[in-house]
């Protein structure tokens, strides 16, 4: 499936050199606070908590920023955060899907309007790209956490449906249903994930390469860099040759 392809991670690669580390923190923390206005403080009982402090302690966000922010989503003086998917095409025809979370939907249309507007992208209307996607679990664990053998034997008696070793981590998917109830078997075993989450993934996937390739780049860096924007998805297919080029 495509979706957060090599591409991607060469993307959030290079991105993680010059992004400050505030930025990243800044992210985290809106997800923790949406959780706790959602569904409670108490990350036992509220799945996306959970997941929002293990992405955050994975990135080593210290334990009183996850803790105001955990304050600051029950309290009266939280950001109202309004969760809104934004849908395009960027260069070469690729589908591009981007999640937010926003206390100012005018502003935030406008920052994704103009990073797609720059570089040779269109936004388009809801459902536009995510029509041919699928909604998915994917659980991450380190490579050193077990080996690919009994990674794969786990992850099937915990209802995931594949498990697959890239770069440094284990990827194990799953239906998302299934995604809380894995996360907890495969903790006991391994202890946190270093993250678990819901993402986009399709199996339809666009060659691109060239100027065209820089330029989408260019577009999914520029999205990322922005701190209303949670994650961005895309479905580009490259070449390892290619893929060579935009890691040099």
């Amino acid at each position: 499936m495509a979706g957060h392809s090599k591409f991607a991670n060469i993307m959030h690669r290079k991105g993680a050199q010059d992004k400050k580390r505030a930025q990243v923190f800044t992210k985290l923390a809106r997800e923790i606070q949406a959780a706790v206005k959602l569904g409670g403080a108490d990350p036992d009982s509220n799945a996306r908590l959970y997941r929002a402090i293990a992405a955050a302690r994975a990135q080593s966000m210290p334990k009183d920023n996850i803790q105001r922010a955990v304050d600051k989503g029950g309290g009266a003086g939280g950001e109202n955060l309004e969760e809104i998917r934004y849908e395009g095409f960027g260069p070469g025809g690729i589908g591009v899907i981007v999640e937010t979370l926003s206390d100012n939907r005018n502003r935030t249309a406008g920052d994704v309007r103009a990073a797609f507007s720059k570089n040779g992208g269109n936004l388009g209307e809801t459902n536009s790209v995510s029509f041919a996607w699928k909604r998915i679990g994917v659980i991450r664990f380190p490579l050193d956490a077990a080996s690919e053998d009994a990674m794969l034997e786990a992850a099937i008696e915990a209802g995931c449906d594949d498990c697959v070793a890239e770069e440094e981590q284990h990827v194990l998917t799953c239906e998302m249903q299934a995604l809380a109830e894995a996360v907890t078997q495969l903790s006991k075993k391994f202890g946190e994930p270093a993250s678990a989450k819901f993402v986009w993934r399709t199996d339809i996937a666009i060659p691109i390469e060239g100027d065209s390739a820089d330029q989408l780049m260019k577009l999914l860096t520029q999205l990322d860099d922005l701190d209303d924007v949670q994650d961005v998805y895309s479905n580009e297919e490259m070449s390892e040759e290619e893929l060579a080029r935009l890691s040099a």
